[in-house]
């Protein structure tokens, strides 16, 4: 009795990592909001980094986190390091490409809990005196993403902060614009 439960854990734990592998090589997370604000106020929010991370809830989500800004926080180049004894592990943000009012491309690199080098996109659709912010997360999958991925609804994980982080963001930028700044 006890070998045939062996087996049949065995059987299971070989069919959970077969289905691992055979899950997609690249993973994509994406979420968006509309925000009354012209993306002219929206856009420095995400452009400058030390402003980003004001509603950033990767940032603000970790007491533990250390941030250290880069020689510019702020367009194309601007950097930020973390490092953290919590959740948020240890890892560098850079702006890579930037279109005023239009879009931010990051990378976004993990050193810890994992290794990985995810590309994100802020992307702004002016809606009429609104707009509309998307914010997209797409990296590789390695076996151990993949396997991580079938046990836990990463979609569901990330982009839940993805919409914590756009509902502050909307706040700050509707904020904003009531009062004229930026």
């Amino acid at each position: 009795m006890l070998g045939m439960v062996g087996l049949v854990l065995v059987a299971a734990v070989a069919c959970l990592l077969i289905y691992a592998a055979t899950r997609p090589d690249e993973f994509r997370i994406a979420r968006s909001a509309t925000i009354d604000a012209p993306a002219e106020t929206i856009y420095p929010l995400i452009n400058d980094l030390r402003r980003f991370n004001e509603w950033n809830p990767f940032a603000k989500g970790d007491p533990s986190l250390k941030v250290t800004y880069g020689a510019s926080s702020e367009g194309r180049s601007g950097s930020y390091d973390w490092d953290s004894t919590g959740r948020a592990g240890k890892g560098r943000m850079q702006i890579t490409d930037t279109v005023p009012a239009s879009r931010v491309t990051m990378s976004l690199q993990f050193d810890k809990p994992m290794k990985a080098t995810n590309t994100v996109h802020f992307t702004l659709q002016p809606q009429g005196a609104a707009t509309e912010v998307s914010w997209e997360m797409t990296g590789a999958s390695n076996f151990m993403q993949k396997l991580f991925g079938v046990c836990f609804n990463m979609d569901k994980m990330v982009g839940g902060e993805f919409d914590k982080g756009l509902t502050s963001l909307k706040a700050q930028a509707e904020a904003a614009g009531a009062k004229g700044t930026v």
